[in-house]
């Protein structure tokens, strides 16, 4: 069984009185370590994947796995435990704190959880972080001080900051330039090979796609390809 795990996944809505499917049926495996695209066009169904994967969402039937454990028999404590500490989140706004700076908008997650850090080790990890995103010299400044790139590479070292093993991100170059969008895309690729963190995302962001070492396609809710290329991409190649 890898680190995720889809089985017969069906996820429905209701607009109304109608029901509408989201979700047909998916079955799929993500091992630790992949850097994995779920790619599809709008409606495909790929964010409603990465939010039942998120576990902020539930399957209307089949089964979703993290690390071995059937999520649906969780209770919410539970769940609220697995999200803060096995998942991270990178989103296409970011979502950062306006009124913290860089160094305590990384922090933030640390404080929410029940894990108990030392001080001098949860600032040696948090200035790590930074300085594996860049922004060593930035670290005071507030999210309104900082470029797009900047935010997006504070949301990064924010969702690793519990050391999670799987990392997803919701078309996090989306609102990016397309030169800073690689060098995200170049971060991410080098931080999933160095901490071996699996990193999962939706994206119509072709670059990323072709950077994926296991590529899956979605369309109208079915996953039309499933594959792993034989090599692992690397960053800029």
């Amino acid at each position: 069984m890898g680190i995720v795990e889809l089985r017969e996944v069906r996820k429905n809505y209701h607009l109304g009185k109608v029901e509408v499917p989201a979700v047909k049926g998916v079955s799929f495996s993500i091992e630790k370590g992949d850097f994995i695209s779920i790619a599809g066009p709008s409606g495909s169904g790929k964010t409603t994947i990465l939010n039942m994967i998120g576990l902020v969402d539930q399957p209307s039937s089949g089964e979703v796995f993290i690390d071995g454990k059937p999520t649906s028999a969780l209770k919410d404590a539970e769940l609220t435990r697995l999200r803060h500490e096995t998942l991270g989140f990178i989103f296409q706004s970011f979502n950062l704190i306006p009124v913290l700076n860089v160094w305590e908008n990384i922090e933030f997650p640390l404080l929410l959880g029940a894990t108990r850090v030392g001080r001098d080790e949860k600032a040696g990890w948090i200035d790590h972080l930074i300085e594996e995103v860049g922004l060593t010299e930035w670290k005071r400044h507030k999210p309104n001080e900082l470029s797009g790139g900047q935010r997006q590479r504070v949301a990064i070292a924010r969702a690793l900051v519990t050391r999670p093993q799987i990392v997803l991100a919701d078309e996090p170059t989306a609102n990016l330039d397309s030169a800073t969008g690689e060098q995200i895309i170049e971060l991410m690729k080098k931080i999933n090979r160095e901490l071996e963190t699996t990193f999962i995302f939706s994206t119509h962001d072709a670059k990323i796609v072709d950077i994926a070492d296991h590529i899956i396609r979605l369309r109208d809710g079915l996953v039309t390809e499933n594959s792993r290329r034989a090599e692992p991409a690397t960053a800029g190649a």
